[in-house]
């Protein structure tokens, strides 16, 4: 079973670099002013000049406006947005509609309700992005990247009507009893690839890809 790998949260070319080489089929800039991984339209203009067309080039958004979308859009050659707030499916079917771009919706996850929540979003969402649900005593505690796994087994043999992606506290130590367990065929790491947050590390992304490759 082929994994792909998205690496989230990049704001630099070498790190860019380094995960298209080792392999990444999805990179993901974060446009959420209160994450140390925000990044402008600008920038993320600049940094995909060379990022090959097979690599998904996938926006993180949280609750966006469609002002901050279109002006996103309006720099950043964006394949994919990533809804990572608290968006419905009608909300979703309105980026889709208006933006003409594939949407992947992040669900928070830790206990069985949430996975019944995640499957209203089956029939408008082009794939699912399952994360861990950030507990409220977390100070500064964000959407996304916050380091933090769920209980995998919670996902485990559970069928779905379109893809998913795995996120939520992986690393190059647990991904392979997160896959295991979960059965994901898509994973997103961000904190996992990091010496802190918002910086990238170009060891680990190296290291967490071929971790995944051997699998």
């Amino acid at each position: 079973m082929a994994v792909n790998v998205k690496i989230c949260g990049l704001s630099t070319p070498n790190t860019i670099q380094a995960a298209v080489d080792a392999g990444a089929s999805h990179i993901g800039f974060v446009f959420y002013e209160k994450s140390p991984r925000n990044v402008t339209a600008e920038l993320v203009a600049d940094l995909c000049a060379k990022i090959p067309a097979s690599v998904i080039k996938t926006g993180v958004f949280v609750n966006p406006g469609n002002d901050q979308i279109k002006s996103t859009l309006a720099h950043a050659p964006l394949d994919l947005i990533q809804l990572h707030g608290e968006e419905t499916p009608e909300r979703i079917s309105e980026i889709k509609s208006r933006f003409t771009l594939p949407v992947m919706k992040a669900v928070a996850i830790n206990c069985s309700e949430h996975i019944e929540q995640a499957k209203t979003y089956e029939n408008i969402a082009d794939m699912l992005l399952f994360d861990a649900k950030a507990p409220d005593t977390l100070e500064g505690g964000l959407p996304g990247g916050n380091g933090l796994s769920f209980d995998w087994q919670l996902i485990h043999g559970t069928k779905w009507q379109i893809p998913w992606m795995l996120s939520g506290g992986l690393s190059a130590d647990n991904i392979s009893q997160a896959i295991d367990i979960s059965g994901a065929e898509f994973i997103d790491v961000s904190s996992g690839v990091e010496s802190r947050p918002g910086e990238k590390n170009i060891a680990k992304i190296k290291a967490f890809i071929n971790e995944v490759k051997n699998i």
